[in-house]
């Protein structure tokens, strides 16, 4: 990258990637974006809650929760294939020259994001775009699907029936299972809330977060036997890795928030 700036750059990338007509794909969906927005806000220090507050002051939602599903609501062809990594290997490692072509992958979009919010040249307005960006960028990977297969498209091209009407796998995981198990985004993010006196998260890798989700739709047990599967006992098997992955974004966010605003 030719920028004397390159994380003011990558912050560009993104917001002209995303700029165009917006398409309705979506990752958890809204309500798991929210839930995931809301569980990293309770986990923010008052440091980081005060930045954080600085840069939606304006929004109409001017929360975590409420800016979660901006990327999706502004996604366009040309940024869709920075909510996602097609990790080939069936080890589920991750190789950037091959898995993530021209930076263009939800991993190096979740850095690109980090790196406008650590850059000191960045406007108010790119590292507000970035913390939008962040913030929903760490939700999709935490979405098995959003590290799954390419073949598949992330499970968009398996059909299954799922409370009397058609769907796919993608659907599944990104909202219909959420609302199986609590419809009320609200209550489900006070459930999965850290309880008080638990030691805060630390920055990891996203590439981890990464392989973490390969392995999941790696499970023999992922992809149901039928097109129709048993939704009480598909429900029960997934409901605490579903849970699992909200609350690991949760925490995984709010530290990289931590980290980036320390007053």
């Amino acid at each position: 990258m030719r920028s004397g700036h390159p994380a003011r750059g990558g912050a560009l990338l993104i917001a002209a990637a995303i700029a165009g007509t917006a398409v309705p794909a979506r990752a958890w969906g809204p309500e798991g974006h929210r839930v995931i927005g809301e569980l990293a806000a309770v986990q923010l220090t008052p440091a980081a809650a005060a930045a954080v507050g600085t840069l939606l002051a304006g929004e109409p939602e001017p929360t975590l929760a409420g800016i979660a599903n901006w990327a999706d609501e502004t996604k366009s062809p040309a940024s869709g294939p920075l909510h996602y990594v097609n990790i080939t290997a069936a080890n589920c490692r991750y190789r950037p020259a091959r898995d993530c072509p021209d930076g263009r992958c939800v991993i190096a979009a979740i850095a690109q994001s980090v790196a406008a919010l650590d850059d000191p040249a960045a406007t108010l307005d790119e590292r507000r775009t970035a913390l939008k960006n962040l913030v929903h960028f760490v939700g999709d990977l935490h979405q098995p699907l959003h590290a799954g297969h390419a073949e598949d498209r992330g499970g968009n091209t398996v059909p299954l029936q799922w409370q009397g009407n058609d769907s796919n796998l993608h659907q599944l995981w990104d909202g219909l299972l959420i609302q199986s198990i609590d419809p009320d985004w609200r209550h489900l993010a006070a459930r999965l809330a850290p309880k008080a006196g638990t030691a805060a998260a630390r920055p990891s890798d996203s590439r981890d977060w990464a392989r973490e989700s390969c392995a999941i739709v790696a499970d023999t047990d992922f992809y149901p036997a039928s097109g129709t599967p048993d939704e009480a006992a598909y429900r029960q098997r997934w409901q605490t890795t579903l849970e699992t992955r909200l609350r690991r974004a949760g925490q995984r966010l709010a530290a990289l928030l931590n980290a980036r605003f320390k007053g």
